[in-house]
């Protein structure tokens, strides 16, 4: 089950058919020496670049498994007679502070933090305990041991440090490491909690909107992220479209946004689905905190901070799926939340569309690509092709019907190395590892 891509190409992690292997989340750590992926099992997998390979162009984006355990398991809440999924919703990592790495893992209820370490030493030579750990009897111990310590094969060890559990009534949808590397949050679909990593039972409600009545209901929020650099402000999205950016220094309860990012529809476009793709699915700032990219069901637009009246640049991803939004508002595939990410320079974005295709955007050039993240053209040492998708007419031999796209193949995950051109994809239960063609 070793990863890698090579030049836009891949070798793929072995056969996942079964639900529970469908990836979540995907996530690389600030060096990008690590990605991990979470799954509907509850389970977390590392992967880890391998070294020989970063000094060998061809091979710089191998990663192969480095540790899989098995981070939430399915509970049930006998109080509201509730399922609660074992799915991982989010990964965070933090920086790394010693030889061990450390991650947070949410399920919809419960973020948990992990330390995964490794050990490639045991102590040997107790005087109180036989080879097998028993105890001994004290009367048999006639001379005193000094405990020293052997080789042996390296273990890769994942522990649950903290469980914070029983702050969140509604599904948590995201988790936010601060820039301060002390507090974190996490945020559901009415309320975002700021907790502190040393302490399990006390977290800080900050935004609330749950109105008194629950009737009046008219948003919800959809996700949250901490400012790069600035350790008091932070945004979130709601399922209207809006952005709002909060300062923590203003008031304990952030109800009151500093700013508001909205853009007024345009009365053309109006649709009986306008609504529903103005959710917003994704919120990103970007690496140099000046920007924050959103995504929406059909687009995915660039704000500046100090301009909240309209985006600065917005991206069209699937524009042509515009005139078949009444079948996939049947087959429940306009509700789907997809995700989008800067490249380490800000300059170009990435996100995922249908028929495991994906989207880049550079916005220097403007120019623009969709590739395809499939079996079939993922050969090792492969070079991935611009697909086009015909909308009406007569098609080209290279392109796809939009009739003829698999609503059923989505990709929702992706993740863009911190420094390199070196991306992963998550298409339903398989991981591809894609790198820049190198000439």
């Amino acid at each position: 089950s070793t990863l890698g891509g090579r030049d836009g190409r891949i070798t793929r992690s072995g056969d996942r058919d079964h639900p529970a292997d469908i990836i979540s989340t995907v996530e690389f750590n600030h060096t990008g020496e690590l990605l991990a992926t979470g799954d509907k099992g509850g389970r977390v997998v590392i992967f880890q670049r391998e070294q020989e390979s970063k000094n060998q162009v061809h091979r710089r984006g191998e990663y192969n498994v480095y540790s899989t355990f098995q981070s939430h398991e399915p509970e049930f809440d006998y109080l509201k007679s509730l399922e609660i999924e074992e799915k991982i919703n989010k990964i965070r990592w933090l920086p790394q502070q010693n030889a061990a790495y450390f991650l947070l893992s949410t399920n919809d209820k419960t973020v948990k933090l992990w330390k995964v370490s490794e050990r490639d030493k045991r102590p040997e030579g107790y005087n109180l305990k036989d080879e097998e750990g028993r105890l001994r009897d004290p009367a048999t111990i006639t001379t005193l041991r000094v405990p020293v310590l052997r080789p042996m094969d390296l273990m890769v060890e994942a522990t649950p440090r903290r469980v914070f559990a029983n702050a969140h009534t509604y599904h948590i949808n995201s988790i936010s490491v601060n820039s301060d590397y002390e507090t974190y949050m996490s945020a559901d679909d009415l309320r975002i909690n700021l907790w502190n990593f040393e302490i399990t039972n006390q977290s800080f409600n900050i935004v609330d909107i749950k109105p008194a009545n629950m009737e009046e209901l008219t948003e919800v929020i959809t996700a949250a992220e901490f400012h790069p650099h600035h350790c008091n402000t932070f945004v979130y999205s709601s399922s209207k479209g809006t952005i709002r950016l909060c300062d923590m220094r203003a008031s304990a309860l952030c109800d009151r946004h500093t700013k508001f990012f909205e853009e007024p529809e345009d009365p053309s476009n109006r649709s009986f689905f306008s609504e529903i793709i103005s959710s917003i699915s994704d919120v990103k700032f970007s690496h140099s905190g000046r920007y924050i990219m959103t995504r929406d069901y059909l687009t995915v637009k660039v704000w500046d901070l100090n301009m909240e009246n309209r985006p600065i640049e917005t991206y069209q991803v699937h524009d042509y799926l515009r005139s078949k939004l009444c079948s996939l508002y049947e087959n429940d595939c306009i509700f789907d939340k997809f995700e989008c990410v800067w490249n380490g320079s800000d300059s170009v974005i990435m996100t995922g569309s249908y028929n495991n295709f994906f989207r880049m955007f550079d916005r220097n050039t403007k120019r623009d690509v969709t590739l395809e993240a499939s079996r079939e053209n993922s050969k090792p040492r492969a070079i991935l092709k611009p697909r086009k998708v015909c909308v009406g007419g007569k098609r080209r031999k290279d392109e796809i019907s939009v009739d003829s796209l698999d609503f059923s193949k989505k990709i929702l995950h992706t993740a863009w190395h911190p420094s390199e051109n070196i991306i992963a994809v998550a298409a339903t239960n398989n991981l591809y590892i894609f790198q820049d063609k190198v000439n």
